[in-house]
């Protein structure tokens, strides 16, 4: 959910090829196809795009229990 904007190491502009590239991996489409098909052709930007991990969705129900518990001892 949240891709770096830039590419840490060229600064090329990434975020707007993202959804599209999770949308067709989550179909079933192969990493490598979908990054030559969408222009990532730099190494370092396509380690962006492989190595990234979703951890907001997790991050958001710690957050929902935490305050279900406060609500409790209050």
């Amino acid at each position: 959910m949240i891709i770096p904007i830039r590419c840490f190491t060229c600064g090329k502009l990434i975020a707007d090829r993202w959804e599209e590239f999770a949308r067709r991996v989550k179909a079933g489409e192969r990493p490598k196809k979908v990054l030559d098909d969408i222009g990532m052709s730099r190494y370092c930007c396509r380690r962006m795009f492989i190595s990234h991990v979703d951890v907001v969705d997790d991050l958001l129900r710690y957050a929902q229990v935490t305050a279900k518990r406060r609500a409790q001892f209050e």
